[in-house]
């Protein structure tokens, strides 16, 4: 037997893990983090830097770093992020209008910039000036004929093919998780799952480079969802900076949280529905202290935005509006039918589009995605340049719907026939027949709307950054604008019907019709992502239209009603199912009267639970345990006949200190026995060093009893963002619950497919 002296001797040999060794407490890639252990290891950080604070000048110094860091990252996050908005915004302005024509003065600027720059424009005609050329004006020297509108629909079909092809291979070849909106993916990374490189930095730049190139290959997608995707970027990047957030996944995860709300602050110049947003739709996990810090970033971010001013108007919006009419209580009857399409149209596009990318995904059509972006581009283009309202840009359609007919708009919309004799002042000027433009309009919006609900559930998906928002505001926006021009007439030909003569007088300014397409834009979109209060506070935000919070919630809570009796996923959610992201969705109910023993594993017939004992392993027999399972963690027991449970070790760790012990001390081999317990017994003099992995063992893992309801069960994972849960009896060990075996089961219970809920 070795003496006391000889056992002091090799304590250091054995306690080396005293030293944190490299990569300890990270995780793999596709693997989801441990939220109890990684606020554990915060508080540990916090409570070291406190106490050494009071040591010196220097660390009291340090630790007021460490505490402003959060605002610098978040300061950080909103310059960038409100930067990289305000680039993209006038990159896609210039790269739209290059698709039909070029500023001779300064081929950087786009058509309005042009003409703002030029003398010689009037008002009546102020989209044209002599330094804007179309194509055909330009190569031909013609600007009507058939001729001349040939080429020009050629030359569209060719630069948005163009954009298309570069943003689709850009995508492939250099950063294929900059495809799709991004926020399935940022939902499933902030519920504790990690995707590496999903928010890298060439994800970063790819995804704002091709944002620009499709939403200007005239697609019909948005740019507001990827955005949010690019603001998550910016704040994986800055939060890497800094230890505090770099060596810990679950604050890493506060900080994407706030970016989330900067991004959608500067994708709608919406600051507080970009907060709400975040804790109501993107969010797992939002500590008071995050909703401060996002309000921040949000702040900064749309700071940013209104500085470099991308829309020329001295606002954060594009559709800011000005309605002189209040809205009447019979109008809300309207209103609801909107709110009611919107849940219906917000269901058929779930449906439609979840079908079409299963397709993509289990046939050879999965295969070309360049050949799919190329059709799809080139059938956009053909089918939109013939209609004016699907040619232009959709945020240009939406922001011409939502406005109201003043003296001075020449759209089409407001082709109204005027009374000669009529005196009133410019603001209120009163219902009135529609003209000739207004019916024309009319057949082209329901041609634009028809193809834009058909083609969109086609486009969302694709491998290019495709955002949804705008697409379902557009159409919302031109139903609302249908259903409003019918109501205004119906008002004005049928004054002394009962439901109009109380609120609406003849030569009265009754009904704005802008204000349906606001609320109808609002209802389509609730549809489909489910939004009720971020929606509103965004929506209101978006066009200023503050007294009109009350049309738009009706709208949205119904949209919402509608949308959730067909269905409770939002079009995030069903995404999250259909690539099998490991995602325990918070608004999920789970009522099934199961208990934590039907869910645990081994079941009966399976070969027993693989675990570890405290002190009579060898090195070699925790590699073969390794090499032969896949487990991410081992129970550790007293022994294999008593099974009293001691506690959790995972497998990345046991990897790691294995094989650090073999580098960095030669008396660790195959035969040396691994230790768990707090003082190994004395060993023979010739047998090997032992090895001891107290360190790294979790010595308080989460365990329910046998007879714990799985509604608990559910509960508790929701909750606590467990990975894994032990069930035990009397202190001995049954089995084990992962969050995978909970997904699963919730799955069969709703009689779907289990082993969709694998990661694909």
């Amino acid at each position: 037997m070795v003496n006391a002296g000889d056992m002091n001797g090799s304590g250091n040999l054995m306690d080396f893990l005293d030293e944190p060794f490299p990569d300890v407490g990270t995780y793999e890639d596709f693997h989801t983090i441990d939220w109890l252990r990684e606020k554990s290891r915060d508080t540990d950080r916090h409570r070291k830097i406190t106490s050494k604070s009071k040591e010196s000048i220097w660390e009291f110094i340090k630790s007021l770093l460490d505490a402003w860091s959060g605002w610098v990252v978040m300061l950080l996050i909103g310059l960038l992020a409100g930067t990289l908005a305000g680039v993209i915004d006038l990159a896609v302005d210039w790269m739209t209008d290059l698709k039909e024509g070029v500023c001779l003065s300064a081929f950087w600027y786009s058509h309005e910039q042009c003409c703002w720059t030029s003398n010689e424009t009037t008002f009546d005609d102020r989209d044209k000036c002599p330094q804007w050329q179309k194509w055909s004006e330009l190569l031909v020297s013609q600007s009507e004929g058939a001729s001349a509108y040939i080429l020009n629909y050629f030359l569209y079909i060719m630069w948005a093919l163009c954009f298309a092809f570069l943003a689709v291979s850009l995508v492939r070849v250099f950063a294929p998780y900059a495809c799709g909106s991004g926020i399935p993916e940022i939902k499933t990374i902030l519920s504790g799952f990690i995707i590496r490189g999903y928010l890298g930095k060439w994800t970063l730049l790819i995804k704002t480079v091709t944002l620009v190139l499709v939403v200007s290959s005239g697609l019909s997608l948005g740019k507001e969802g990827p955005l949010v995707h690019v603001a998550c970027c910016c704040g994986n990047f800055f939060s890497s900076l800094f230890s505090k957030y770099s060596k810990n996944e679950g604050k890493r995860r506060e900080v994407l949280s706030a970016a989330a709300a900067a991004g959608v602050s500067v994708a709608f110049g919406a600051p507080i529905g970009g907060v709400l947003f975040s804790l109501e739709e993107v969010s797992y996990y939002f500590p008071l202290k995050t909703l401060w810090r996002s309000f921040f970033a949000a702040l900064v971010a749309a700071f940013t935005l209104r500085s470099i001013n991308p829309f020329g108007n001295s606002r954060l919006v594009l559709f800011y509006v000005e309605y002189h009419t209040p809205w009447y209580m019979a109008e809300l009857f309207p209103f609801i039918l909107l709110g009611v399409f919107g849940g219906l149209w917000g269901t058929l596009f779930i449906r439609c589009n979840i079908a079409w990318c299963r397709r993509r995904k289990t046939t050879r059509l999965g295969k070309y995605p360049v050949l799919e972006v190329i059709a799809i581009t080139a059938i956009t283009a053909i089918i939109a340049y013939p209609n004016p309202y699907t040619r232009r840009s959709t945020s240009e359609l939406i922001s011409e719907l939502f406005n109201d007919c003043g003296a001075l708009e020449s759209s089409q919309l407001c082709d109204y026939i005027n009374d000669p004799n009529m005196t009133r002042p410019v603001d209120d000027i009163p219902d009135r027949p529609a003209g000739p433009g207004v019916y024309t309009a009319m057949w082209q919006l329901a041609l634009a709307l028809v193809f834009k609900i058909v083609i969109t559930i086609f486009t969302f998906g694709m491998k290019i950054p495709s955002g949804l928002f705008i697409p379902s505001m557009a159409v919302g926006a031109m139903a609302g604008r249908m259903v409003g021009i019918g109501v205004e007439q119906l008002a004005y030909h049928h004054h002394d019907w009962i439901i109009f003569r109380n609120w609406c007088r003849p030569g009265a300014d009754c009904v704005t019709p802008g204000l349906y397409a606001m609320v109808g834009a609002a209802a389509c979109l609730g549809g489909v992502t489910r939004m009720t209060v971020s929606l509103v506070v965004i929506m209101f935000e978006l066009t200023g239209g503050l007294e009109y919070i009350v049309p738009l919630m009706a709208a949205a809570v119904t949209s919402k009603w509608v949308a959730d009796a067909f269905g409770k996923e939002g079009i995030y959610e069903a995404h999250i199912h259909l690539n099998g992201y490991p995602f325990l969705d918070v608004k999920d109910e789970f009522t099934h009267r199961t208990l934590a023993t039907d869910v645990m594993r081994p079941r009966r017939g399976e070969a027993p639970l693989s675990v570890l004992t405290q002190d009579s392993m060898t090195v070699e027999d925790v590699e073969t345990l390794i090499k032969e399972t896949d487990y991410n963690g081992f129970p550790v027991v007293v022994s294999k006949d008593s099974e009293r449970l001691i506690g959790f070790a995972q497998r990345r760790e046991l990897i790691l200190a294995i094989k650090n012990a073999r580098q960095r001390q030669d008396g660790v081999v195959s035969n040396s026995i691994v230790y768990f317990t707090e003082d190994p017994p004395e060993l023979p003099p010739n047998s090997p060093h032992p090895l001891k992995l107290r360190r790294i063992l979790n010595l308080s893992p989460f365990t329910v009893t046998d007879h714990t309801p799985m509604e608990t069960v559910v509960d508790i994972f929701r909750k606590l963002g467990l990975r894994q849960c032990l069930v035990t009896r009397s202190g001995r060990l049954l089995g084990i619950i992962t969050k995978k075996d909970v997904l699963r089961h919730m799955a069969q219970m709703a009689n779907q497919d289990p082993e969709s809920i694998m990661f694909n």
